[in-house]
């Protein structure tokens, strides 16, 4: 594969606060948290990938366009001059492709700094896009109802992983549910983003090509060398007030099924990163996280590169991880391809950017909706399964998880 050669050239501008309103109504594509990320208006690359080398292809594949593009940017700092956004189908055996979109312009926004980044393929002349913040279109409500599985068959579901776990054929596997709806043609699909950012403004905020969600997960950040991620297992709803609130956030950080859920998770992602890394540390002790709607127990982990991996390499060893899949990863995989009866497409896969040092930032794709070219729309929500899950709070769980998503749209 010979790739397309790009050429790139970034300038600061002066402060865009609003970034979701720069972008396309049906197309967007963003990253953000705390009002700051990336902003992607057209395409100027788009490469496509499916089964199990997916990641490692995309990594390659990204390579060779870093090579052949020529780059001006004197602000080189994180963020600037050539980027790709992308999302990668979770199963190998997933019937979604999995994506790299290198759009034509970028708006970048990080400690009231902005930039701009153009990108066209060389020979040709940059596409004359305008940097126009464009109103929010109309209102609208929309009903997401259960999909291919309803919560009847969820908690059959979970009931045979808490049977397989019983008989000792894996520890945990995480098992999702889906709610669909349809989005009317002229429907703004920022509107439902704006929703997002402001009601999860600690989250990661994201759009690649039609999925839309925020995410609380960091899979992997890499960064001049630096490496770190924050991993979520175990989750309790938020309490009615605050000394509820508080009883809440300790009996999820003193609860043993959540404990054990949460040792899982931390320990692939360990497993994972050592290889690639000359020292990597977690928090020793889980911490509490708070979300509007929810508590989940988190660790942080943090490392150096020693082997001059890309951000895409690392997802790759990453994924999936057993906070989205289960362990042993494997024999949960083929649990959730025999329980769930669809395909999670993009959803608990790796979200977000990659620079052209090979640095950026990934989020696992969680409370999120994929938006298909007719607008229909498919919602996603999973919990860890271990020994003494409930059923019925397990799905009580997922209608917390739904809730980010619902509300968005609803």
């Amino acid at each position: 594969m010979h790739a397309e050669a790009l050429t790139v050239e970034t300038t600061p501008i002066a402060d865009i606060r609003q970034l979701i309103l720069l972008l396309d109504q049906r197309q967007p594509l963003l990253w953000m948290r705390r009002n700051q990320g990336l902003a992607g208006i057209g395409t100027a690359l788009r490469l496509e990938f499916s089964g199990p080398t997916r990641m490692a292809d995309a990594a390659a594949a990204w390579r060779e366009v870093v090579a052949a593009a020529t780059v001006t940017d004197p602000l080189a700092r994180t963020g600037t001059g050539l980027v790709a956004f992308g999302a990668f189908a979770f199963d190998s055996q997933s019937a979604q492709t999995s994506v790299l979109i290198v759009p034509e312009v970028v708006v970048g926004r990080e400690n009231g700094e902005c930039w701009v980044t153009r990108i066209w393929r060389t020979g040709e002349a940059p596409a004359d896009i305008p940097l126009s913040l464009r109103p929010l279109g109309d209102e609208y409500r929309l009903s997401l109802l259960p999909g291919s599985l309803s919560p009847d068959g969820y908690r059959h579901a979970v009931s045979e992983g808490v049977r397989q776990i019983s008989e000792r054929k894996l520890s945990k596997v995480v098992l999702a549910r889906d709610l669909v709806g349809h989005l009317p043609a002229e429907s703004d699909l920022r509107r439902a983003i704006n929703e997002l950012a402001l009601g999860y403004p600690d989250c990661w905020t994201y759009a690649v090509d039609g999925l839309v969600g925020s995410s609380p997960e960091t899979l992997i950040r890499a960064d001049h060398g630096e490496v770190n991620a924050r991993v979520l297992a175990g989750t309790i709803s938020r309490g009615a007030d605050a000394e509820a609130d508080t009883e809440a956030a300790l009996t999820l950080a003193t609860s043993s099924k959540d404990g054990d859920e949460h040792e899982f998770a931390v320990q692939s992602v360990l497993a994972s990163l050592r290889p690639h890394t000359s020292h990597i540390l977690a928090s020793e002790v889980p911490f509490t996280v708070k979300l509007p709607n929810l508590w989940h127990l988190a660790t942080d982990v943090e490392g150096t590169l020693s082997d001059g991996s890309t951000s895409l390499d690392l997802i790759a060893s990453l994924h999936p991880t057993a906070a989205v899949a289960g362990t042993p990863t494997k024999t949960a995989l083929a649990l959730i391809r025999d329980l769930e009866p669809f395909d999670r497409g993009r959803y608990a896969g790796p979200v977000g950017w990659v620079g052209a040092d090979g640095d950026g930032e990934w989020a696992i794709a969680l409370r999120c909706a994929q938006v298909g070219p007719n607008g229909e729309l498919t919602a996603y929500a999973g919990c860890g399964i271990v020994l003494n899950s409930e059923p019925e709070r397990e799905l009580a769980e997922t209608r917390m998880k739904f809730r980010p998503v619902v509300e968005a749209f609803g």
